[in-house]
């Protein structure tokens, strides 16, 4: 098992309601894990959001909370539910109706990396599973709960901000805009896990650094939006999407010669995406 599950950062003081995250960009393969899968050590990151970690650690100097997995993606996927158990590849899990999430291999524990290439040979026990879930997960949800809770009640509000990546040939599919394809994807659940002025100015931050933007296609958010988003409650969660061409070499796992130039615009974005929860700050001090 992964040693420790989460790596939290905060800042000196809080100064916004924005909650950054990155459930994904874990790189703490354990060994047991390694041995006993079929796949390489590069193939097996293939579906990490690698480097987004990095990208993300000007929030904490702006005053909001960063929440990273270190536990990999294919290890376990804290973008899912616990109970999103999958059958092909956990011993004595029977099927519990058609979920499509679970049935290509995408479950809280993982049967595929990208690409759809297995993981194991054959399958995992129960127990083991269990085992993720408990230390992993559970600790993981815990965490980011409670700065929800936090954000709430020192600014009256919570801005969850879920941040990914995303292989540039998933855009593929994507009808071009302006003879470009998109470069962000913002996730909102169409509107049901935030605000519809907080997703504006979210997209409004990356237009302004030159993004092309688009919203819930192909990506409109999965686990964390659909859990911590609750506008009517004044909770609010976003997934963002980034274009992993866009500051890496995505077939070598390595920062491409833009990273630099990329991390500096992405800190220009936070700090405007930091500035939405600072409005709270200002009302709850009148």
């Amino acid at each position: 098992m992964a040693d420790a599950p989460y790596h939290l950062s905060l800042p000196e003081e809080r100064l916004t309601s924005v909650i950054f995250a990155s459930p994904h960009s874990g790189r703490d393969y354990p060994a047991e894990f390694l041995a006993r899968s079929v796949l390489d050590r590069r193939t097996i990151r293939s579906s990490e959001d690698a480097f987004i970690d990095t990208l993300l650690k000007p929030a904490t100097e702006l005053g909001a909370p960063l929440l990273v997995a270190n536990a990999p993606r294919a290890y376990i996927d804290l973008n899912r539910a616990a109970e999103e158990l999958d059958p092909a590849v956990i011993e004595g899990v029977r099927p519990n109706g058609h979920n499509p999430r679970v049935s290509s291999g995408l479950g809280v524990i993982p049967r595929v990396v990208a690409g759809g290439r297995a993981i194991y040979r054959g399958k995992i026990s129960l127990a083991e599973a269990d085992a993720r879930i408990e230390g992993v997960w559970k600790p993981y949800h815990a965490c980011l709960c409670n700065l929800v809770s936090e954000s709430v009640a020192m600014f009256g509000e919570a801005i969850l901000i879920d941040v990914h990546s995303m292989p540039h040939e998933s855009l593929e599919a994507i009808a071009p805009m302006d003879g470009r394809r998109p470069e962000i994807v913002l996730g909102d659940r169409f509107g049901a896990s935030a605000g519809s002025a907080i997703v504006d100015r979210i997209e409004a931050a990356f237009a302004a650094a030159g993004l092309l933007v688009a919203r819930n296609a192909p990506f409109a958010g999965a686990y964390v939006t659909q859990t911590y988003g609750r506008p009517s409650q004044r909770r609010h969660a976003v997934q963002i999407e980034i274009d992993r061409s866009l500051y890496m070499n995505e077939a070598l796992i390595r920062p491409n010669g833009q990273f630099p130039a990329f991390r500096r615009l992405m800190a220009q974005v936070i700090a405007e995406i930091v500035e939405i929860g600072r409005g709270e700050l200002r009302l709850a001090a009148e």
